[in-house]
């Protein structure tokens, strides 16, 4: 069987021509229709974040109104930051309780207390009692200026007290009186510090065994 193309190439061409035309256009309307869908979409998202930010500015003011008609709001925000910062006072606290059994294990036997004056910003105590001896006073001096302390993190020993005074000291015919000021290191109340304090066991120096004063209890 013989065929015979009655169509000539120009019209071929032509028809595919159309084809291909046909289906450009079908693509850029699919694509003209996606993009009206997209743009759709973002304008529809633009809108609702626009609605979203003028009730957020609604709220805002709303609230920025009942914050301004709160009594005493100043005083209010002053306590919440002041509550905020005590944490980190709280673990700056000394530790006060360390104080009594600090005083138990520097006073001799022989020695009294009737005051006890504990100053921590200035890092000073000052006590106050009798004694059977002036002796006695003078070896609690000496306890005091020889005691010492560890910690865990540190042990080599350190003085726990400094420039130990004996500032006033009187005797009669049964007892003795005295007044000790002296400087403290504030690591042995330091609540992060574990402190292992050393008192002399015996102690011999010249304040132990020379007065400050004669037989007489004259200066």
């Amino acid at each position: 069987m013989i065929q015979f193309n009655l169509l000539p190439d120009v019209k071929v061409a032509y028809i595919k021509a159309i084809k291909a035309k046909r289906v450009v256009m079908v693509a850029s309307g699919i694509a003209v229709v996606i993009s009206l869908g997209i743009l759709a979409a973002m304008f529809s998202a633009v809108s609702i974040q626009k609605n979203h930010i003028k009730d957020l500015n609604v709220d805002i003011r709303k609230y920025e109104n009942d914050l301004s008609g709160t009594q005493d709001l100043a005083k209010i925000l002053t306590i919440q930051n002041q509550l905020k910062s005590l944490p980190a006072l709280y673990s700056q606290r000394p530790v006060t309780s360390r104080l009594y059994k600090y005083i138990q294990a520097t006073t001799p036997a022989q020695i009294s207390m009737k005051r006890i004056d504990l100053d921590f910003v200035a890092g000073t105590l000052e006590t106050e009692g009798t004694a059977d001896t002036l002796e006695s006073v003078n070896r609690y001096v000496d306890t005091l200026k020889f005691t010492t302390y560890t910690t865990d993190s540190d042990k080599t020993p350190v003085n726990a007290f400094s420039s130990v005074i004996l500032k006033t000291f009187n005797r009669d015919t049964k007892t003795a009186s005295y007044t000790i000021d002296f400087n403290f290191d504030p690591v042995i109340f330091n609540a992060d510090q574990k402190v292992n304090l050393i008192v002399p066991s015996t102690v011999t120096t010249r304040s132990e065994t020379e007065l400050p004063f004669d037989s007489k209890g004259t200066n």
